[in-house]
């Protein structure tokens, strides 16, 4: 089953998966370290980001590795950058206002 990148991230220990990992490749066992959960569910989490694409996994001898898969992430920013320069251009026009208002009061 392919899943929507958008409802993986949506879930915040996911999104905390994906910030450990973006730090360094990390075994299973050592992503569930930091989480108050079973190595199970770390599991479940993991299958899902890497049904997305946003995980990639590596075997170096008994161990799996996953890390992140920096072009998948990219597409979210991609999508994510409509948003921004919507923000940032009304951002842009508060700091005018605000301006203009500071120069009516001197």
């Amino acid at each position: 089953m392919r899943r929507d990148i958008f409802q993986a991230i949506a879930d915040p220990t996911r999104r905390a998966i994906l910030t450990l990992i973006a730090v360094q490749a990390m075994t299973p066992n050592a992503i569930a370290e930091h989480f108050n959960t079973t190595r199970q569910a770390v599991s479940k989490h993991l299958k899902i980001l890497a049904e997305c694409q946003l995980l990639k996994q590596e075997q170096l001898g008994r161990e799996i590795y996953y890390q992140l898969e920096i072009d998948k992430m990219k597409e979210i920013d991609q999508w994510l950058e409509q948003f921004r320069t919507i923000w940032e251009s009304r951002f842009e026009q508060l700091d005018n206002l605000l301006d203009h208002l500071k120069n009516q009061q001197k």
